[in-house]
């Protein structure tokens, strides 16, 4: 399944929407962005784990993902289903208030009709516009995504419970607990009784994910929200995420963010601070 809207979003757009619809179109494996999500189920049914909770969504249920919030979807085979996503970067809510909601309301909301009716309607507006732009048209979406976000922060009060968890979600769990200490395969073994080989097998089918490329994913996105977060230094905080030394933390981090941590800290450093002299400017 090709992603439309982060490519929309690679391209320099801070606001991105699109429309699929498949059957047994699953997710390969857990990912992340740094930008929100907003996901609406159209027809059909979807699990989603989102960090170490797993979630059953239903027509006319929606999902708000984090920046930095590992996550991935999967149905039941044959399922077909369809779905709306808007992807929109921290920098397009204007609100403050809002943004914390945002930030710390990740997760499923179950709307009442009235209002689910309401939220479906400003999506397709906001398909709409990026399909067939007018004058005006990201003044246009910003607007129309503040007043969609809005709507659900305030008017959605329904969460959807996690499904039950297994053994492999309490695995999931302790690595987002515990990445920045030595984690082994035999070790987490060892810790939830069960054999290497099964542990391997059923997590991998689980996650689409080895053991190993689950932990340094988790560990390289803590990484990167430190460097957003905090002003320690690159090797502090190549250890305080877990790796025994800096040529090591280099190595993966390039290959799951596409560039050096020196140049991902340089990149963001330089947003905000354009931020930050935007803000001063806004009289």
């Amino acid at each position: 399944m090709i992603d439309q809207a982060g490519i929309i979003m690679a391209q320099g757009k801070s606001i991105a929407c699109e429309r699929i619809q498949g059957i047994n179109d699953n997710m390969g494996k857990s990912h992340y962005h740094d930008y929100f999500e907003l996901y609406y189920l159209e027809t059909g049914k979807r699990y989603h784990m989102i960090d170490d909770q797993l979630y059953k969504i239903n027509p006319g249920e929606l999902l708000i993902f984090s920046p930095y919030v590992m996550h991935h979807s999967y149905g039941e085979k044959d399922m077909p289903f369809k779905r709306l996503l808007v992807y929109f970067h921290p920098d397009e809510i204007d609100s403050p208030k809002l943004l914390k909601a945002l930030t710390e309301g990740t997760g499923v909301y179950k709307p009442e009709p009235k209002t689910g009716q309401i939220i479906y309607t400003m999506l397709r507006q906001l398909l709409n516009e990026q399909e067939t732009p007018s004058v005006y048209d990201m003044e246009y979406m910003h607007s129309l995504l503040n007043l969609l976000l809005l709507t659900v922060i305030r008017d959605v009060h329904t969460p959807v419970k996690t499904e039950k968890t297994n053994r492999i979600n309490e695995v999931i769990q302790y690595i987002h607990k515990n990445y920045h200490q030595d984690i082994n395969l035999d070790q987490l073994a060892q810790n939830f009784y069960i054999s290497p080989y099964y542990l391997c097998r059923e997590f991998k089918r689980y996650t689409n994910s080895t053991i190993i490329q689950y932990v340094n994913i988790t560990r390289i996105m803590n990484a990167q929200r430190k460097m957003m977060e905090t002003d320690c230094n690159i090797t502090e905080i190549s250890r305080a995420t877990g790796f025994s030394n800096i040529t090591h933390f280099n190595r993966v981090f390039k290959k799951i963010a596409g560039m050096t941590p020196s140049q991902y800290r340089k990149l963001h450093k330089n947003g905000k601070d354009k931020s930050s002299l935007d803000q001063s400017l806004d009289f």
